[in-house]
C-alpha cells in the first residue's frame, strides 16, 4: 500500500520530472485509481524512481501506456498535472495511433484473455485422464474415457469460435457474422475437402487451388478473419440502404470472408505460426540451455509486460504439428519459481498485512496465475521477483538435460499441469521437469530465507489491548464495540473473491482487501455512512470516506474508463452527504456489456493499512444490496 501524501502538486511534479518531462509526454489521462500517461519514449528508471515516490501504489506499463496506480487521490494528482503542464486528453486517438507491437499486445490480450480458463480447465482434464489412464490402463478402451477425452478436447477443435466471438468485440464487429465465418473453417466438411487435397486430389475454387490447411485449433487465420471482416462490414454497411443491411451485410461478409480465409490468409497466416514456431524449436533441440535460460528467467518479464499471449499461436502450432512443445515445460518452471518467491516471503515476513497478501497470491499461483505474487509482492519488493526470476532460469537449465515437453497444452502452465509432460515414450520428460519444479519451488525460499527480501513498508499493528477500553489521540473513551466497523455491499448480484477479478491491480490487493459483485442491476448505492470523497468524469466510479475514516472505492467494471461516461449517470458530486443505501451511480448493464465491458465492480477498502484487520464475513453466492460484507477492526 501507498503512503498517504498530501501534497498533491508535488507529486505532480515529482512524476513529470522522473518521465522525461513535459517534452516526453504524449498524452495524459485517469481512471478511477491510475494516472495514465502515453510517453514518447520510455526508460526502466522511469519505472523505478516513480514506483518508489510516497502516494504511489505501483507502477503498470502495459497496452503503450505507463499506468502510475495512485488509488483513491488520482483525481487531485490528475487536476496538478494538468495544470502544470499543456498536455491535452486524447486517448482514443493516441491508442489508434499506437506503436504496431502495443496494438497487436493489446489484441493479443483482448482476444485471448476472456477464454483461457476454459482452455486451462479443458487442459487439467487432460491431466486427470492421464494420470487415471497410467494407474489404470484399462481405462483407456472405455467408453467413459472417450467421452470426457472428447469433452477435454473440444475447446482446442472450435477454438476459431472462440477466438471470433472474442475478436468481434475487440475489433466492433457483428459477432455473428464472425461467428458464422469461424464456423466454416472447422466445418467438417472442409476438413473432409483438406484430406482430400492432402492425398493429391486437385480441388479449385473459381480457378484457384485449394491448400490442405486445417483450421481446427488454429489462432491466426480466424484472428485475421475477424480483423479484415471488420472493415468488410463497415463497407457493406455504408453500401447497402438500411432496408436490407440486415439481410444483405452478413451475405456478402461470408461470402467474401470465408473464401478469402481459405484461399490466403489462411495458408500464410498458419505458415507464418509454424514458422515462428519451428524456429523456436531448432533453438530448443540445438541449444536447450539458452532455451530454458530465456523462457526460465524472463517468461513473467513477458507477462508483465502483456507479451506473453503472442506465444500462444506459437505453442498450439507445436501440438497441432508435432503433438508435443516443450515452451510449456519451461514456461511452468518460471511461474513456480514466481510462487515460490512468495512463499519465501510469507515465511520470511513478520509482518501479518504481507503474510496474508503472500499467502493468498500463493495460493492462487497453484492455478498458474502468477499476477496476484507479480504485482502484490514480488515486484513491490522487487527481490522477490529477482530471486523467482533466477530461480526459474537455474530449475529450466536443469530440466533441459532430460528433454522435457508438454504433451497435452495447459491453458494456465503451474503446478496442475506438471502432469502434461507425461509420456510413454519419453519419461525422462517428466522426471525432468519434476526436477526442473522442485528447483523453482525450493530454491527462491532458501535465498528468501537467506538474504530477505526487501524492506517492508507494510505497517505492522500492534493488536494487544490491555483492556476492554482505549484511549484515542484526543483521550475520547473507544468502547470495545467501536473497535468494529462495517461496510455493505453496494449492489445485488453474485459474489466475487477480489483476488479473481481479472484486474492485476484489484486481484493483488494493492489497493487493499475487498470484494467484487458481478451486478444484477445497474444501480450503485452507498455502503457506508459519510462522504463523497471522489468522482471521475467518466462516472464509473466513485469513492466514499465514512464518518469513522473507512475508505471505500466502488470500480464500475473493468476497463470502463473507455466509455467516457457513456451509459453512467452519476447521482452525487464530490463533498455530498451520503446514507446507507442512497443510490449514487446508475449504468446500462446490457448497454455495457454489449460493448464488450465487464461490468464486475470491485469495491475495495483502499485505507486497509489503517486497521488491524478488514475482514470479508459475507461470501454467499449471491448477495442483496445493503448485505453485510465487511467487518472492520481498528
Amino acid at each position: 500500500m501507498a503512503k498517504q501524501v498530501r501534497n498533491y502538486e508535488q507529486l505532480a511534479h515529482d512524476i513529470l520530472g522522473a518521465v522525461g518531462g513535459e517534452e516526453n509526454i504524449v498524452n495524459v489521462a485517469r481512471c478511477a485509481t491510475r494516472l495514465r500517461l502515453v510517453l514518447k519514449r520510455s526508460n526502466p528508471e522511469f519505472k523505478k524512481k516513480v514506483s518508489e515516490m510516497p502516494g504511489v501504489i505501483t507502477v503498470v506499463e502495459n497496452g503503450g501506456q505507463f499506468q502510475i496506480v495512485i488509488g483513491q487521490h488520482v483525481g487531485e494528482v490528475y487536476d496538478a498535472f494538468t495544470n502544470i503542464t499543456n498536455v491535452e486528453d486524447n486517448t482514443e486517438e493516441n491508442m489508434q495511433k499506437g506503436s504496431i507491437l502495443n496494438r497487436v499486445i493489446a489484441t493479443m490480450s483482448a482476444v485471448f484473455a476472456p477464454f483461457i480458463y476454459i482452455l486451462a480447465a479443458a487442459g487439467i482434464l487432460q491431466g486427470i485422464l492421464i494420470l487415471i489412464n497410467l494407474a489404470w490402463p484399462a481405462f483407456a478402451k472405455t467408453g467413459t474415457y472417450e467421452v470426457f477425452s472428447f469433452i477435454s478436447w473440444s475447446p482446442f477443435t472450435f477454438l476459431p469460435i472462440f477466438i471470433a466471438l472474442t475478436a468481434s468485440k475487440h475489433f466492433k464487429v457483428n459477432t455473428y457474422i464472425a461467428v458464422v465465418c469461424a464456423m466454416a473453417l472447422v466445418s467438417p466438411t472442409w476438413a473432409e475437402i483438406a484430406g482430400r487435397i492432402a492425398e493429391g486430389e486437385k480441388i479449385t475454387f473459381m480457378g484457384i487451388a485449394l491448400s490442405q490447411t486445417v483450421y481446427t485449433s488454429s489462432v491466426l487465420p480466424p484472428l485475421f478473419l475477424v480483423w479484415i471482416l471488420s472493415y468488410v462490414e463497415r463497407f457493406f454497411n455504408k453500401v447497402f440502404p438500411e432496408v436490407v443491411r440486415s439481410l444483405f451485410v452478413p451475405l456478402m461478409c461470408m461470402v467474401i470472408m470465408v473464401p478469402l480465409t481459405i484461399l490466403l490468409i489462411g495458408p500464410l497466416s498458419t505458415l507464418f505460426a509454424n514458422g515462428v514456431a519451428d524456429g523456436y524449436n531448432y533453438l530448443a533441440e540445438n541449444l536447450p540451455i539458452v532455451a530454458a535460460i530465456i523462457i526460465g528467467a524472463f517468461w513473467q518479464v513477458f507477462v508483465i509486460f502483456g507479451v506473453h499471449w503472442g506465444i500462444t499461436p506459437v505453442v498450439l502450432a507445436n501440438f497441432d504439428n508435432y503433438g508435443r512443445d516443450s515452451f510449456q515445460a519451461y514456461q511452468t518452471i518460471a511461474v513456480i519459481a514466481q510462487v515460490g518467491a512468495v512463499l519465501g516471503v510469507f515465511l520470511k515476513s513478520k509482518v501479518q498485512e504481507t503474510k496474508s497478501v503472500a499467502l493468498s497470491a500463493g495460493i492462487t499461483g497453484i492455478f498458474g496465475i502468477t499476477e496476484p505474487s507479480i504485482y502484490g509482492i514480488n515486484l513491490r519488493f522487487k527481490k522477490p521477483f529477482i530471486i523467482g526470476c533466477i530461480s526459474g532460469a537455474v530449475g529450466a537449465v536443469v530440466a533441459s538435460f532430460f528433454n522435457p515437453y508438454y504433451y497435452v497444452y495447459a491453458g494456465l502452465p503451474g503446478p496442475l499441469t506438471i502432469v502434461n509432460g507425461i509420456s510413454k515414450d519419453n519419461p525422462s520428460s517428466f522426471i525432468g521437469i519434476c526436477i526442473g519444479v522442485a528447483i523453482a519451488i525450493i530454491l527462491p525460499i532458501v535465498l528468501i530465507m537467506m538474504f530477505g527480501y526487501g524492506e517492508d513498508t507494510a505497517k505492522a499493528v500492534d493488536t494487544k489491548l490491555d483492556t476492554p477500553e482505549d484511549i484515542d489521540d484526543e483521550d475520547n473513551i473507544i468502547t470495545t464495540e467501536s473497535l468494529e466497523q462495517v461496510v455493505v455491499s453496494p449492489l445485488s448480484g453474485k459474489f466475487i473473491p477480489l483476488n479473481e477479478v481479472k484486474d492485476p491491480v484489484f486481484n493483488s490487493g494493492a489497493m487493499g482487501k475487498g470484494f467484487a459483485i458481478d451486478p444484477s442491476e445497474g444501480i450503485v448505492s452507498s455502503p457506508v455512512e459519510g462522504s463523497i470523497v471522489m468522482t471521475t468524469p467518466s462516472k464509473h466510479a466513485i469513492g466514499i470516506k465514512s464518518n469513522d475514516g473507512v475508505e471505500v472505492l466502488i470500480h464500475v467494471g473493468l476497463d470502463t474508463v473507455e466509455l467516457k461516461g457513456e451509459h453512467f449517470d452519476l447521482l452525487v458530486n464530490e463533498g455530498d452527504k451520503v446514507s446507507i443505501g442512497q443510490p449514487l451511480i446508475h449504468f446500462d448493464k446490457k448497454a455495457i456489456e454489449s460493448k464488450g465491458y465487464s461490468t464486475v465492480t470491485p469495491v475495495v477498502v483502499t485505507n486497509t493499512m489503517n486497521y488491524n484487520d478488514v475482514i470479508i464475513d459475507n461470501t454467499n453466492t449471491s448477495v442483496s444490496n445493503s448485505n453485510r460484507m465487511i467487518t472492520i477492526i481498528k
